[in-house]
């Protein structure tokens, strides 16, 4: 792909603002779509079974090829991104993000419905991996905080935004426009990106090419893990299921820990390894990602238990358990950039800390709701775990990109993205355990879910605050 995009070089911190805006819009819009496909079908599946004429289990897989695809590429496009260039990774990953929509919009199968989602996966992929380098390469040092902020809000809102955009969209249209809004969205992201995405400045020569056993050590880690994670959180949720899916599950946990050791001892002393074994050895680095995957566990533990705590427990209508969970994202929004401006002038442990310790205790304010809660009591609980999140998220983003050297950024963001998932996965292994050994969602099982997202959100708080007695040296490796 011709590169007409803005060169930098080393020397350069960011790009100039008109330019910095359009730049900043591409790896929106690309974040935007990339985030809300992940979620957004959820709400067709029913109707995708049925015109599809597939079974739900079957149907499930067009939400987890997607997901999958995206996982396991995340740090291979990453260390691509390093030697070939961040923009050239993110429009080719966008150009097969927009073919595989039109698949997917045009599939007449369950099986090419799903081919078309893994190729979805595949180049939302090659836009997540390099996203936050791109962000590095388009502030300036000093408003990079705001960057990341930007980051940490359209994520947030995309991921909670997947079911509400369904649902308007399928009150007037059936489930291929799903995917069919891709389509011009993603052709205006390639065309404004060519023009304004800024270039990395070449790997050096000396750069260690990348193995493709390591690559497939990758693939085959992340796929044990994703699909041990999905037989124990999905069929774990099923009482009937989970005598004959247990032992298989925990078979595959196991498998993909077995390949993950084999796979990072052959990283351990590589000088740009695939899995960022380098950056773990960072101390801010290595808290901070532990603390990003216990935020994120305690976050999906929260967005899935939520729902069942309100609509079944609480009897409340679909209209007003929406209502009442939009109070979350709505302080995400309001909270975000006010964190951005924050980095900074504070240390981004004392910011994370605090803001995750709001968190936990919004959430274990929501665990001790009384059954005749008023609307407005649920919602400041709701308010206060969604303005803990944002605090907490911008920070930590900006302490992961910043304590690696620049010429890793693309590592940096591809292991900030993997952790963003794998907390995800983690969140939904444990709610499927919680229901399965508590037999149902009778208010009891959703009450414990949000208790233990509130620990997690405490160990994350924890993990956060260990980073204040880092030197400042640390955070800041460029």
């Amino acid at each position: 792909m011709h590169e007409t995009g803005k060169t930098q070089s080393p020397s350069v911190d960011g790009l100039p603002a008109g330019a910095r805006g359009q730049a900043m819009l591409v790896i929106i819009l690309g974040l935007t779509l990339s985030v809300l496909d992940s979620s957004i079908v959820n709400l067709a599946l029913p109707a995708i079974a049925r015109e599809l004429q597939a079974s739900s289990a079957h149907t499930l897989w067009v939400v987890n090829a997607y997901q999958l695809a995206g996982l396991v590429l995340l740090l291979p496009l990453a260390a691509l991104g390093e030697r070939l260039g961040y923009r050239r990774i993110y429009m080719v990953g966008m150009a097969v993000f927009v073919l595989a929509s039109v698949g997917a919009m045009l599939a007449d199968s369950l099986a090419t419905l799903i081919a078309a989602r893994v190729f979805q996966g595949i180049g939302a992929s090659g836009v997540m991996s390099v996203n936050a380098a791109l962000v590095r390469l388009t502030y300036p040092r000093s408003m990079l905080g705001r960057g990341m902020a930007i980051n940490s809000l359209v994520v947030a809102t995309s991921s909670m935004a997947g079911p509400s955009v369904a649902a308007a969209i399928l009150s007037v249209a059936d489930w291929p426009w799903l995917f069919a809004i891709n389509v011009p969205l993603g052709l205006y992201t390639l065309w404004l990106g060519r023009r304004s995405l800024p270039t990395n400045p070449a790997a050096s020569a000396s750069r260690e090419p990348i193995a493709p056993l390591d690559v497939l050590l990758n693939i085959l880690m992340f796929t044990l893990l994703f699909l041990g994670g999905e037989q124990l959180g999905v069929h774990l949720g099923r009482p009937e299921g989970s005598s004959s899916s247990l032992p298989s599950g925990w078979w595959l946990l196991g498998a993909g820990v077995v390949v993950g050791f084999v796979y990072l001892r052959r990283q351990w002393h590589k000088a740009a390894p695939l899995f960022p074994v380098d950056l773990l050895r960072i101390p801010v680095f290595a808290l901070s990602m532990c603390g990003s995957v216990s935020a994120f566990c305690a976050q999906m533990l929260s967005y899935l238990a939520l729902p069942f705590l309100l609509l079944e427990a609480r009897g409340l209508s679909p209209m007003e358990a929406g209502m009442l969970i939009t109070a979350w994202p709505l302080a995400t929004m309001l909270t975000a950039p006010i964190a951005g401006r924050l980095i900074g002038r504070y240390p981004d442990g004392l910011l994370g800390g605090i803001g995750m310790a709001m968190f936990a205790c919004g959430l274990w304010l929501l665990a001790a709701m009384p059954a005749d809660v008023a609307h407005w009591d649920m919602v400041w609980r709701m308010l206060l775990a969604g303005s803990g999140f944002a605090l907490y998220q911008s920070p930590n983003n900006h302490t992961i990109v910043t304590s690696a050297p620049l010429a890793r950024s693309g590592a940096a963001g591809g292991m900030l993205s993997s952790a963003r998932m794998t907390g995800q996965t983690l969140g939904a292994v444990i709610l499927g355990t919680i229901f399965a050994v508590s037999g149902g969602h009778g208010g009891h099982a959703e009450v414990l879910a949000l208790s233990i997202a509130g620990g997690f959100a405490a160990l994350a708080g924890l993990f956060s605050s260990l980073r204040v007695r880092r030197s400042p040296a640390e955070h800041s490796r460029d």
